[in-house]
């Protein structure tokens, strides 16, 4: 192949060369309207899959913010909305519909269900890692205060380390669950690596603040 294709070119060169233009396009001329050819359908078919792309993506963002008005007065609708973007969406709406669908169970009540429905994203190792380990973080909130601290530690814990971009939400997660569960000494170990970390958000870090002088008020932590 590499061969015919040399051959030709040089071909075509000599043509050119000595001026022969009309027996180039004679001897060529299927070469050259093929060439022709595929350049216009390549261009033609990634015009379209851009078009394809942009409006598929405008038609899902739509649905996914019609999906959240609905959420304020009919979320059972706003459910079925999701759940259809979940089914049908693609890119990144097809997640975000499962998200805001989990936590639009919590807001309706049903928080095992909406624990289960982080963790299935959580779980899910098609989607993005970080959205993954939010996933872990939304269930771990509602575990504080259903759940017990070993449920908690179990769903974020391995993300309360250095390095980890989430780690002083997870800190944060866990000084809480520690602190309803009565355990002050680890609650306050928690709400101090927060504290001490000079990258913690601001919110973060004032939260913990207040709660290390509850703790200290209480008079229950070393």
């Amino acid at each position: 192949m590499v061969h015919d294709n040399d051959s030709f070119i040089r071909e075509v060169n000599e043509e050119l060369r000595s001026e022969q233009i009309s027996g180039v396009w004679r001897r060529f001329r299927y070469f050259i309207i093929g060439g022709a050819a595929l350049i216009v359908v390549g261009t033609a078919a990634y015009r379209g899959y851009e078009y394809w792309h942009s409006h598929n993506a405008s038609i899902y963002g739509d649905q996914f913010l019609a999906a959240l008005n609905l959420a304020k007065d009919k979320p059972d609708e706003a459910l079925a909305a999701l759940k259809t973007l979940e089914a049908d969406g693609s890119g990144a709406y097809p997640v975000l519909a499962r998200m805001r669908a989990a936590t639009l169970l919590a807001q309706k009540g049903d928080v095992a269900a909406a624990v289960a429905a982080f963790n299935d994203v959580s779980k899910d190792k098609a989607v993005p890692e970080v959205m993954r380990d939010v996933a872990k973080l939304r269930a771990a909130f509602l575990l504080i205060d259903t759940g017990t601290y070993d449920q908690v530690s179990a769903e974020v814990e391995v993300m309360a380390v250095p390095g980890n971009a989430l780690r002083n939400s997870a800190r944060e997660a866990l000084g809480l669950a520690a602190y309803k569960a009565g355990d002050m000494a680890k609650a306050k170990q928690w709400f101090q690596d927060i504290a001490g970390d000079a990258t913690a958000p601001r919110n973060v870090a004032n939260r913990a603040q207040i709660m290390l002088d509850t703790i200290a008020a209480s008079g229950k932590a070393p």
